[in-house]
């Protein structure tokens, strides 16, 4: 259920964050203000983290980040790539499962991604920054200006290229991803991010991660709150719709931390 009033939200036994754009700008690094609303939220409550990104970038840019004493992390639970992983603190953090993409499925969806750029008739800017097409192992992500755009332009100049791109050429990113699931019907294709797409196995979006947490933690789906930026059609965060757990929508991380202080103030 949509939370239009977060003053009103009953307490719960566990958040969960999308990653960019929720608690940081587009794979950009924490500041240090979030971080420090994340350590005070995991000291009074479980928290998990459901992002597109990889396990490497998800501790790089964020738990690596927070500074925070292991008693503290023992509370916090990732599961990057749409939840085809999850990891969790156990005196250093442990892999519990992954999903991971056969060979022939990797080649089919590398496939299905060149021949659907070929058929809309897409044109890559003339410098793009680090892979456009990266193999993941349990999902494969094409990134429209390349995997390490804000890594390699800084964070001010790769999020303003990454947003511009959004505004310009979002009916095209939406136009290739329905072409790739035309190629992949047993596969699980998301316009995911502002600049990507990500192919997944069947039947894996966030809502199939809240399931993972249900059964992982054994917290309730109606005792979540899911916070992110994307729940509307079309958007990557939209598939939690489909369960009983009470969202909010945010405009970025700034409103996230607002909505951070209410539940450290219930």
């Amino acid at each position: 259920m949509k939370i239009t009033n977060p003053k009103k939200l009953k307490p719960k036994s566990l958040v969960v964050f999308d990653f960019d754009g929720t608690l940081t700008q587009t794979k950009s690094p924490t500041d240090k203000e979030m971080a420090g609303l994340v350590v005070k939220l995991l000291a009074v409550k479980k928290v998990a983290i459901i992002g597109g990104g990889k396990y490497e970038l998800l501790r790089e840019l964020f738990v690596d980040r927070l500074k925070a004493p292991a008693a503290v992390l023992g509370n916090l639970f990732l599961f990057p790539t749409t939840a085809t992983t999850f990891y969790r603190y156990q005196g250093g953090w442990k892999n519990v499962y992954a999903l991971h993409l056969t060979k022939q499925q990797i080649e089919r969806i590398k496939t299905a991604f060149q021949k659907a750029l070929d058929k809309a008739g897409y044109v890559h800017p003339k410098k793009v920054y680090g892979s456009v097409i990266e193999d993941r192992g349990t999902q494969v992500t094409l990134s429209f200006l390349g995997q390490d755009v804000v890594s390699i332009l800084g964070k001010k100049k790769g999020v303003a290229l990454k947003e511009a791109w959004t505004r310009e050429n979002t009916p095209m990113k939406l136009k290739i991803a329905k072409i790739v699931a035309k190629y992949l019907p047993t596969l699980e294709v998301r316009a995911a991010g502002h600049t990507s797409i990500d192919v997944t196995k069947k039947g894996v979006d966030k809502a199939y991660g809240l399931k993972q947490i249900e059964k992982y933690l054994h917290v309730k789906i109606k005792d979540m709150l899911f916070v992110g930026d994307a729940i509307f059609p079309g958007g990557n965060d939209y598939a939690i719709t489909k369960t009983k757990v009470d969202y909010i929508k945010v405009s970025g991380p700034e409103q996230t931390k607002e909505i951070i202080r209410g539940l450290l103030s219930q």
